[in-house]
């Protein structure tokens, strides 16, 4: 009887690779154009807006960069923090869950104190707010791994629902202590934030250049470094080679994979702040699916900073051109931009399995031999 084996697979060039992707989106983009020929809309014209973002002819074309900008920060800090808990093998699948608690806790500074601190305190009490609550939301998981050998896939992912449905809940239920919902709504719907929760703006022309942008450009330029040039960014590699041989040399393993979630998950809640003060209001989507993108982006990039970054830019771009570019027909909604999106990553990933490893055939006869 034949048995089928999943091999690493070594000794692949580098054209090689980049020749497999290049099919493989080429592949989700005919199968894209197929579907857009059958709701009777232009796969070419539908393309070009796409990769364009909209920008062609497009006399409000800045307000389209505001845009990709405002699905781009997020999902970049969010990609490097997963990034840094995946190097040790640590697999947090909490992203959406800790962007959530950032995001309620740093909505709630904002609309307690938006009216009685100046913005740039109030901005530093959001932040930290959002960090510590996410930080502690995820750290929690690390320490139940070290005391008790939990399994942390498991249980990031349980606690995606618990914040879920704790957001849920402060947006469906009305009361005076529910400082998230505006009081003169006659339905349940979240109140605007003051405008000294407003995250800055640097105004370039009609353009303006969201300062959460520059935070995340900042973080990436500093993971990089840490985890380069540090003894802790050592560490953690270590503990992400062999858990015995960093125990051997010495390090405190426990420690440092707590301290590592602690970091991980502090930034990801830094990425829900950014995006409810760039967007004013807390929301029951207002993940948009950061935490699962995110973990499609770090993996797609090897965990590399410098290739997150890249592979944040173009997912954002895709992400951001199908929306754009589904407005233009009546037959297409978000849906299909959502759609389409899942189609290409899925077969990238698919490509991208391929390229790592190789299945092999051999019967159990030659293997006993």
């Amino acid at each position: 009887m034949g048995r089928i084996r999943i091999v690493k697979r070594s000794g692949f060039s580098g054209w090689k690779q980049a020749l497999i992707y290049v099919i493989a989106i080429v592949v989700s983009l005919l199968i894209g154009a197929i579907l857009l020929l059958a709701l009777g809309a232009d796969p070419l014209k539908f393309y070009r807006n796409m990769i364009t973002i909209g920008l062609i002819d497009n006399k409000f074309a800045y307000k389209n960069v505001e845009g990709l900008i405002k699905l781009f920060t997020p999902l970049l800090i969010t990609s490097i923090a997963l990034a840094l808990s995946f190097r040790m093998k640590f697999w947090n699948i909490g992203g959406e869950g800790q962007f959530t608690i950032g995001a309620i806790t740093s909505s709630a500074v904002a609309l307690v104190f938006g009216d009685t601190l100046p913005p740039v305190i109030l901005l530093i009490f959001m932040v930290i707010a959002g960090m510590l609550s996410a930080g502690i939301y995820g750290v929690i998981v690390a320490l139940l791994k070290v005391k008790f050998g939990t399994n942390e896939t498991l249980l990031t992912l349980m606690l995606n629902y618990v914040a879920l449905y704790l957001l849920k809940f402060f947006g469906e239920t009305s009361g005076a202590w529910n400082v998230f919902l505006n009081p003169e709504s006659a339905r349940p719907r979240f109140q605007t934030f003051p405008e000294s929760a407003f995250m800055p703006v640097i105004k370039i022309g009609k353009f303006s250049l969201n300062i959460s942008l520059i935070i995340a450009i900042l973080i990436c330029v500093f993971i990089f470094i840490y985890l380069k040039k540090t003894k802790s960014g050592y560490e953690i590699s270590v503990i992400g080679d062999s858990i015995s041989t960093a125990k051997y040399a010495g390090m405190k393993v426990n420690r440092i994979i707590v301290r590592t979630m602690f970091m991980s998950a502090c930034l990801i809640g830094l990425a829900g702040t950014c995006y409810v003060s760039t967007s004013h209001t807390l929301s029951t989507s207002v993940t948009n699916n950061v935490g699962w993108t995110g973990i499609v982006v770090a993996w797609l990039s090897k965990l590399n900073t410098i290739g997150i970054f890249v592979t944040a830019v173009l997912i954002s771009v895709l992400r951001f051109g199908c929306q754009v570019a589904s407005t233009e027909y009546t037959a297409l909604d978000s849906n299909f931009a959502d759609l389409l999106q899942g189609i290409i990553l899925f077969i990238v990933l698919a490509a991208d399995f391929f390229v790592r490893f190789k299945i092999v055939f051999s019967s159990k006869a030659k293997e006993e031999e």
